[in-house]
């Protein structure tokens, strides 16, 4: 059961070939039996998983059931679930417990999903490796070597290794595109405002967006349908129609205009992942589609814009945390002054304390014009490219990291070095735009994924192409089989 997608699953609960309390139990299980070297999960109840599969058994016993009920999903620890620690990977908010459920959170259990777990991330969501949690790194199935991706790199490791058929994740500069990349999983980050952001616990507000990972594009469009609509509690919440995601997945490709960005296959793409790219795309081209060269004038600038926007964002959205209100207190306290500036030092990790600093920087009196100010005129450039790209093309294609996963503790010293990890995918995020990443082959044994495209509320469009390619290619069906058997 733990390799079945979860189209299987819901065919399999469907014609009662197995209970949803069975498929918790062994997902359960798998997680008991490789949490502990992989570290994907920071919080599991087992208790309340179990009890939430024989709820889910009863209404398909009943007559009630939904199309996902019964089925196990992991949410990111970024997601606020009531009655259960949520700590954006943080020593902040390791005693938080919510009052209340996020929006996506609510939406899940409407349908009658079953919560395995809270899974690890880089602290409040930044980096790109999962090296910055407070709960230590979670490690990549294929290479445990290696980094599974950030932020959203538990969500990915815990899909990829069969201790969750889906997770969620966030997405502000390619959080979930990226671990997808890495850990051999589909990942989709929808358009900003497709997925509310009520409950999510906000890093850069006007950046962040949730989405789905899991093996399939198929399965990605099912977790799609509950997870987007408009949230009146949200206000950045789009209140664009949602369409069936999973109506569009078999429609041909016959004539789908594809851009290739000339800036994406330069100097800095690995030769080997360059190479598997080229043969997805032709893989897309077999089937129909045409190949056009683009041209993203201003993809130099994506990487300096977005570490202005988003530490600038970072910066007001954490100043929230000061030891007064919920989260991490220091102790002892010799005044208000040292309540705060202690809390806050002994709190946040170093990278969460990098990008304060350079955000409040960039944000004060005499500097805000210079950077802040510059780097959302920059922003609108970079939108504007990719609007006019779409006036020729469909969607766009490329890859979506440099290359393969790196090493544990490669890049730790060398931030620039990391955040050039992400080049390929910021840009997606500054536009507003929809992005996912499909496994698309191996490198020295581990994966990398084909970064799609698409215009505003797009998704079934990419939706549909990443199905499309899977249909033609097994890269999403192959497993990390060598390093599981080891530590299994």
């Amino acid at each position: 059961m733990i390799n079945h997608t979860v189209a299987q699953l819901m065919h399999g609960l469907s014609e009662k070939q197995f209970s949803s309390e069975e498929l918790t139990r062994a997902f359960l299980d798998r997680i008991e039996a490789l949490n502990g070297s992989l570290n994907s999960f920071i919080t599991v109840d087992p208790d309340s998983a179990i009890n939430a599969a024989r709820k889910a058994d009863e209404q398909r016993a009943s007559g009630t059931a939904r199309a996902l009920t019964g089925v196990p999903v992991a949410h990111k620890d970024i997601f606020c679930t009531a009655g259960m620690k949520t700590s954006c990977g943080s020593r902040m908010l390791d005693n938080f417990v919510p009052p209340y459920d996020a929006t996506l959170i609510q939406r899940f259990h409407e349908q009658g999903c079953v919560l395995l777990g809270k899974t690890n991330m880089d602290e409040f969501a930044m980096g790109s490796s999962n090296e910055n949690s407070f709960y230590g790194p979670a490690l990549n199935p294929w290479n445990t070597q290696c980094v599974p991706g950030g932020s959203s790199g538990g969500s990915a490791a815990a899909v990829a290794a069969g201790m969750a058929p889906a997770a969620t994740g966030t997405d502000t500069g390619g959080s979930i595109r990226q671990p997808a990349a890495f850990c051999g999983i589909t990942g989709l980050k929808p358009t900003y405002g497709r997925v509310s952001r009520l409950g999510m616990v906000a890093f850069a507000s006007s950046l962040d967006q949730a989405g789905p990972m899991a093996r399939t594009a198929e399965d990605c469009a099912l977790l799609l349908n509950v997870m987007a609509g408009h949230d009146p509690g949200d206000s950045t919440s789009a209140t664009e129609s949602v369409p069936d995601y999973t109506a569009a997945l078999e429609g041909s490709l016959e004539g789908l205009r594809i851009g290739l960005p000339s800036q994406y296959f330069g100097s800095g793409l690995d030769a080997q992942t360059g190479q598997c790219i080229e043969e997805a795309l032709k893989v897309l081209e077999q089937r129909g589609a045409i190949l056009k060269e683009v041209s993203l004038p201003h993809s130099d600038l994506t990487i300096p814009t977005y570490y202005i926007v988003a530490p600038a964002e970072a910066s007001t959205n954490l100043s929230r945390f000061d030891g007064v209100r919920y989260g991490y207190r220091c102790e002892n306290p010799v005044d208000l002054h040292d309540l705060y500036t202690r809390t806050r030092e002994e709190g946040f990790g170093d990278e969460v304390k990098r990008r304060i600093l350079v955000g409040t920087y960039a944000l004060s009196a005499g500097y805000y014009d210079a950077y802040y100010r510059k780097a959302q005129q920059a922003r609108r450039l970079i939108r504007q490219d990719f609007l006019d790209c779409f006036e020729n093309v469909d969607i766009i294609a490329g890859p979506t990291t440099p290359g393969p996963a790196f090493a544990l503790g490669a890049k730790s010293d060398d931030p620039v070095s990391m955040y050039l990890e992400d080049v390929y995918t910021l840009a997606v995020n500054l536009a507003g735009l929809p992005g996912m990443s499909v496994p698309a082959g191996l490198v020295d044994g581990k994966p990398v994924g084909l970064q799609l495209i698409g215009q505003h509320f797009g998704e079934s469009t990419l939706l549909n192409v990443a199905h499309q390619f899977q249909l033609a290619t097994d890269w999403h069906l192959q497993q990390p089989q060598l390093n599981l058997g080891e530590i299994s």
